[in-house]
């Protein structure tokens, strides 16, 4: 026995501390563990009793280079600060702590605790100054001979990467080619075409959001391999996976090492065991172009990074607009403060929703802060409209043609992921019938189970094909020659294009940046309340004018270019449907931002007493009997002596038939034969009217009950 182990060192525990830095190393190098595992017998040999021996294995495959994530290491060190362990065997130094400050954490509590470190040669006790002395040097050691490690294996692993040789998991849409040492198209056609239809929908779209959403309501899924056994999925689409492919260098055709890098990082005062953050591209490791094909050209790539930037909303920086989003609000991201020059936000008020463009910008006045200035956003947008309206004017035949044929590519698109996505289901399906086919009839355990499988796949096929015909019908995936006709004429009027219900928010804002690059707007107190506009054009051009700022009241109030135009309609004998439908046309909005219908026409006409010529006014009873022998509805309920009621039923069954007027505010004029004499006659015999209502005859029963 060691003369450094004295009677109270064995009347404690003693403790076998093992850890292996990965498991692939406990995997490989089993012989390190069966050595780990025999310091229990150097442990017998000095002194200590079978029975308190203990061994804490919890910490292999934990690296060595923080106490943070190895809970066997904490628990050995409570252990020896509650003078619990007389003595600690491990195979070497490194096996406690490749840290400095956790090395020297435990000596320090080694040496007040009187605990002696052991190992494969030697023993140690950490309150002799020289043992002491040669620990620290061995706890150096050892985590400088980890950095050396480290840097010999980063060393080599950059070298390879320089030369675009060193392997990586391959993005969605490749496969890496081992003989090659390169990246190739996945040969899979339908991921191809799906990764390609990502980056064609962002560069019409304009952002990440917009791409998913045009997935989702085609009923398009996105490939996804498993990094560990490449295994294909299709799944739905995803904004963080459509944002990850849109940064991905990798579909330019450009070899990229060390975009990201991971630290260990203090989290609420504790560490982390990782943090990766994103480095900027000229912080990258290897970044070689043209290493492999290429989705999409480097140039677009470098585009769609300055695009994803500029969506992010930024009210400090002018260059950031932010994404066009589904609000009303026409100038959102585009609206700069002519006071302060901060970006406006865009601000949605009240139960309707009402727009406003709001400079958040805090300012002091009388003892308190407020923010900027806010100015309501539909007067301002409804002028921006017009004056852009005005300034665009597309070449008829030539924008026409490429319309549609950008329509019939992309219809061509989606139908070709949709038969791309039935030829795999029915692929699927054959198979499951090849294997239920090629098992013994007999053998009933696994043909059940075969069976099961082929027809649950038939179920899929069948629920696929269903589910394209419902894609087709509701969002018109296939153009007809009606269509195309249609696209043809909306290509000669912008006006019936921005004006068109099926035309969102975020499509007019995309088409308004275009061309304007940002409208600045300014209050004006005197001599009346407007709102300054200056429009600043791509083309470098300013637009300046003015726009009256409304009350509250004036917000809701029918525009007034609205009701000149339903006057006008009125006089001219056109129906309510059609005079809604003309406003609707024109882009003009109700006072509260609707759209207009043939009850809120009838609405305005009653407000503002609007009648067609010709017709009388309602105060005006007709005659019951004209001089030609005709009667109205009163007249024959005078002549019969039944109600108005009677007489309309009479008509709805077609006993009673008009010979003249109808329509829309005209009187219905009866002529009465024998033979509509003596069939009304016989109608009113047999009772044939409406029936009275249940409620109504609940109450003559309540009132004959209570009387």
């Amino acid at each position: 026995m060691s003369d450094k182990i004295q009677p109270q060192h064995l009347e404690r525990r003693a403790i076998v501390y093992m850890r292996q830095s990965t498991l692939r190393q406990v995997y490989e190098h089993p012989e390190s563990t069966s050595r780990q595992y025999a310091l229990q017998q150097r442990a017998i040999a000095l002194g200590w009793p079978a029975d308190r021996i203990d061994v804490i294995d919890e910490d292999v495959g934990q690296s060595a280079t923080s106490a943070q994530w190895r809970t066997g290491f904490q628990r050995l060190a409570d252990d020896v600060a509650h003078g619990r362990i007389g003595a600690i065997f491990a195979l070497e130094v490194s096996r406690l702590a490749r840290c400095s400050a956790d090395w020297y954490r435990l000596l320090d509590l080694c040496g007040f605790a009187d605990v002696i470190l052991a190992d494969e040669h030697s023993v140690y006790t950490p309150r002799d100054s020289n043992d002491r002395l040669l620990l620290g040097l061995k706890g150096t050691m050892s985590e400088a001979e980890q950095m050396w490690m480290r840097l010999r294996l980063h060393g080599g692993k950059l070298s390879k990467a320089r030369r675009g040789e060193l392997f990586l998991h391959a993005a969605t849409g490749y496969e890496w080619d081992e003989a090659a040492c390169r990246f190739r198209f996945d040969p899979d056609e339908h991921i191809q075409r799906a990764v390609r239809l990502v980056f064609e929908r962002f560069r019409l779209d304009g952002s990440a959001y917009a791409v998913m959403r045009y997935f989702a309501d085609r009923g398009l899924k996105m490939p996804a391999r498993s990094i560990a056994t490449r295994e294909l999925s299709w799944v739905p689409p995803r904004h963080s996976t459509i944002l990850r492919m849109l940064h991905n260098p990798t579909y330019a055709g450009a070899y990229v090492f060390g975009r990201h890098e991971e630290r260990i990082a203090l989290v609420d005062g504790q560490l982390r065991r990782r943090r990766v953050t994103r480095l900027t591209q000229e912080a990258w490791k290897t970044c070689i172009r043209d290493r492999h094909p290429a989705y999409i050209p480097w140039e677009e790539f470098m585009a769609n990074q300055r695009k994803l930037h500029n969506n992010r909303t930024h009210q400090t920086s002018p260059d950031q607009h932010g994404a066009a989003r589904e609000g009303p609000a026409l100038l959102q991201g585009l609206a700069l403060c002519g006071k302060c020059g901060h970006r406006m936000a865009t601000n949605y008020q009240g139960t309707l929703r009402r727009a406003h463009y709001e400079c958040r910008a805090p300012i002091t006045y009388a003892g308190g802060r407020h923010v900027c200035w806010t100015v309501s956003a539909r007067a301002i947008d409804e002028a921006v409209a017009r004056l852009f309206l005005e300034a665009a004017h597309p070449p008829d035949i030539e924008i026409g043609l490429a319309v549609v044929r950008e329509a019939e590519r992309q219809s061509s698109e989606v139908n070709r992921q949709w038969k791309l996505r039935l030829e795999r289901a029915r692929y699927e399906a054959r198979l499951a019938e090849r294997r239920y086919k090629a098992v013994d009839p007999d053998n009933r355990v696994v043909a059940r189970t075969l069976e099961r499988d082929w027809n649950e796949k038939l179920r899929e096929v069948e629920a696929l094909e269903r589910e394209h015909q419902e894609i087709c019908r509701r969002e018109k995936v296939n153009i007809t020659d009606e269509d195309r006709l249609r696209i043809l004429s909306l290509t000669r009027d912008l006006t019936q294009v921005w004006n068109a219900p099926s035309t969102t928010h975020a499509e007019r804002k995309n088409l308004l940046r275009m061309l304007v690059q940002q409208v600045t707007l300014s209050p004006i107190e005197v001599p009346a309340r407007m709102t300054r506009v200056q429009l600043l054009w791509k083309t470098g051009v300013v637009s300046d004018f003015t726009v009256p700022r409304r009350s509250k009241d004036m917000a809701v109030a029918t525009p007034p270019e609205a009701i000149e135009l339903i006057q006008e309609l009125v006089f001219a004998q056109k129906p309510d449907w059609v005079i809604a439908d003309e406003l609707n046309r024109r882009g003009l909005r109700t006072g509260r931002s609707a759209r207009w219908s043939a009850m809120s026409v009838r609405w305005i006409r009653w407000r503002r007493g609007l009648r067609r010529p010709g017709l009388p006014p309602p105060s005006v009873r007709r005659p019951d009997q004209r001089a030609d022998g005709l009667y109205s509805i009163h007249g024959v309920a005078a002549r019969f002596q039944v109600t108005e009621h009677v007489v309309r039923y009479w008509v709805a069954k077609g006993w009673l038939k008009s010979v003249e007027g109808g329509g829309l505010g005209r009187t219905l004029w009866f002529k009465l034969d024998r033979a509509t004499i003596k069939r009304l006659n016989e109608a009113k015999a047999c009772g044939y009217g409406p029936r009275p209502r249940r409620h109504s005859q609940t109450r003559v029963q309540e009132k004959k009950q209570y009387a």
